[in-house]
């Protein structure tokens, strides 16, 4: 069991970063004429930039206690949880909606749990499984939405949103389950240091996109879209990459990975408050349905971790 102490801090750590996670959901919109490997690759550029400039006083001193097999399994975390993530992201928001987006990649509280629990760690996973029942019939309840809503002829790009998802579902389970063990495994680097380390090597690895991104594709756009583009990604990167994830790894490090896993549904929350704000309506039947059986979902696992 884990103390309610460090539930209280570690579900106040996960809410804040899930409100700052939420906004990445409206950044394809807002960036509608750019693809999604642009904008992966801006906002990327833009976490290494900040993550640089916030490790300079203390650069030595990090750079001295970071090894070989740190910036190798830095390399690999940041190539699955935010540069292959992202494009699957952008690609479900643009081709499905931000609801849809957000719902399917709702799932991770249910997906962390089955493939991180471990024998004796947190609470065992049959005692989670009503609620990761109630979370897995919110997502079922917005597919059937958003394919209701789509009609046979936007079911197509339903389709590609759906796989886009998918993607990303995927990759954000491998990306929290590793980075939740690598982080216990490692404790001569706090929560902060090691998300600007990860940025650090975001960064890097984002530069490979550049010429695919910037020289091989996409339309011409005026000089005041690439200020929107630069504005959108800075904002991006500091919010969610760099104030985000370090709240993420806080919490990883006071919750068992049975539940830290589940405190995602705030970025699934946030990202539907602010597309149903942005779209100017209140959210269907279906999707109302959602978003209270994944909250009960969630909430319900939390109680049973409490001590």
């Amino acid at each position: 069991m884990t103390s309610s102490r460090n539930i209280l801090l570690g579900l106040l750590c996960g809410l804040v970063a899930g409100a700052f996670w939420g906004g990445v959901f409206l950044a394809p919109k807002l960036l509608s004429d750019f693809t999604p490997l642009q904008m992966t690759a801006g906002r990327y550029i833009a976490y290494g930039l900040v993550s640089v400039l916030l490790l300079a006083p203390s650069w030595k001193t990090v750079m001295a206690k970071t090894t070989v097999r740190d910036w190798r399994d830095l390399a690999a975390l940041s190539l699955l949880g935010n540069l292959i993530y992202y494009v699957g992201l952008s690609i479900a928001v643009k081709s499905a909606g931000v609801a849809l987006a957000s719902l399917i990649i709702g799932l991770l509280p249910v997906t962390i749990t089955l493939v991180g629990a471990r024998p004796g760690e947190g609470t065992p996973v049959r005692r989670l499984l009503a609620p990761l029942a109630l979370i897995v019939a919110g997502g079922a309840c917005i597919n059937l939405d958003a394919f209701a809503a789509a009609g046979r002829s936007g079911m197509g790009r339903t389709l590609i949103g759906l796989a886009g998802a998918l993607l990303a579902l995927s990759m954000w389970t491998a990306y929290a389950v590793w980075n939740a063990r690598r982080l216990a495994a490692t404790p001569r680097f706090n929560s902060h240091e090691w998300s600007l380390l990860t940025g650090v090597a975001t960064g890097l690895l984002s530069l490979v996109l550049v010429i695919p991104a910037f020289l091989l594709g996409g339309e011409a756009h005026a000089p005041a879209a690439w200020g929107g583009f630069w504005a959108v990604g800075f904002a991006v990167a500091i919010g969610a990459s760099v104030i985000g994830n370090g709240l993420w790894n806080a919490a990883s490090r006071l919750l068992p990975l049975s539940l830290s896993g589940q405190l995602i549904v705030f970025e699934t929350v946030f990202a539907l408050l602010y597309g149903f704000l942005r779209e100017g309506r209140w959210p269907r039947p279906l999707e109302s349905a959602a978003i209270v059986l994944i909250l009960a979902g969630v909430l319900w696992s939390a109680r049973r971790h409490r001590a």
